[in-house]
């Protein structure tokens, strides 16, 4: 299994992604970078990166961050659209949560991370898989 890096701060590459497509006035619970894979903490509400080391609720995604956030920022989740996101990416090549690097991209299913939850459209970009997320 390979980590998928990113190149530099992923960002949107979609045209102005529909409302539905997006979870906001969320706060987050921790230091989130753009582009990284998220779950919404059932416990406090908070947002979190999500994490396919084990099969739990830490590898529930429910997003990806349009925008990097501090402790107790605001947050806004994608649940579909395309980001600019890492470099020399497989087109069509599918991608799961990876089970090392928390809130990461992985070219192959992890113990928590099953289902595919991106995939690549070119070698910079990938699109948010609405299906995978759970």
């Amino acid at each position: 299994m390979a980590e998928i890096a990113k190149n530099g701060v992923p960002t949107v590459s979609s045209v102005v992604p529909p409302q539905s497509d997006m979870i906001t006035g969320l706060l987050a619970g921790e230091s989130i970078a753009a582009g990284d894979a998220c779950r919404i903490n059932a416990a406090d509400g908070f947002v979190y990166r999500a994490s396919g080391a084990a099969a739990n609720a830490n590898a529930r995604v429910s997003g990806f961050a349009a925008v990097a956030a501090a402790l107790n920022d605001p947050v806004t989740l994608l649940t579909n659209g395309n980001f600019a996101y890492g470099s020399g990416l497989t087109i069509g090549a599918m991608y799961f949560l990876s089970g090392t690097v928390v809130g990461g991209l992985a070219d192959a299913a992890s113990t928590g991370g099953t289902k595919a939850i991106a995939y690549s459209l070119d070698g910079y970009r990938i699109r948010i898989l609405p299906g995978g997320l759970m």
